[in-house]
Formats: structure tokens, C-alpha cells, sequence
């Protein structure tokens, strides 16, 4: 099993940033992909943003160029470093994780986008 917990999710306004974080605990040998994801009421959670443990990266076209996703190996965590956030960014966000052991959500962090 492995658990994933997210944080730094909250309030900011319209141009602001956020930096979230995925800390990943317990039956970690190997991850092939972490990734973040959202969804906004009334709608279908969607990809955000993915890493391999290749490193390799891959973004929704609506945020290309203001977010960043990065790990940190020694910590176990993936960020989502969030900047230029618009009122459309309002979602919650959701840490994925596929490791040997099969794929894991974490319980989500809300951000809010509004003045």
C-alpha cells in the first residue's frame, strides 16, 4: 500500500502562485509516473500535469508555461509549482501515483482562484 498526501492548496489571487505537495509513505519500491489532476464542480477530473521516473514531463495545454511539476526523491514528494493562476485554475487537486504496486489518489487539496 501507499499513501499519498497532498498540501498547499488555499486561497490567492487572480496572477498569484501556490506551490503543492505530494508526500508519498509506505510500500514505495518504484514509481513509473506521478501526476496531478483536478476537478472543478460540475466537471470531469482532468490531467494537470506528469512526471516519469525518466524525468520526462507532460502538461495540459492550459497550463503550459505557468505550472511546473518536479519531484523530489530523496523526500518522496512531487510538487506542483502553480504560477499566474487564474479564476479558470479553481479545482481540486489531486496527487496520482503509479507505482509496482498499483495506482493510488491522495485525498485532494482545494485552491481557489479569486479576488
Amino acid at each position: 500500500q501507499v499513501q499519498l498526501v497532498e498540501s498547499g492548496g488555499g486561497l490567492v489571487q487572480p496572477g498569484g502562485s501556490l506551490r503543492l505537495s505530494c508526500a508519498a509513505s509506505g510500500s514505495i519500491f518504484r514509481f513509473y509516473a506521478m501526476g496531478w489532476y483536478r476537478q472543478a464542480p460540475g466537471k470531469q477530473r482532468a490531467l494537470v500535469a506528469v512526471i516519469t521516473n525518466g524525468g520526462s514531463t507532460n502538461y495540459a495545454d492550459s497550463v503550459k508555461g505557468r505550472f511546473t511539476i518536479s519531484t523530489d526523491s530523496a523526500k518522496n514528494t512531487v510538487y506542483l509549482q502553480m504560477n499566474s493562476l487564474k479564476p479558470e485554475d479553481t479545482a481540486v487537486y489531486y496527487c496520482n501515483g503509479a507505482f509496482a504496486s498499483g495506482g493510488y489518489w491522495g485525498q485532494g487539496t482545494q485552491v481557489t482562484v479569486s479576488s
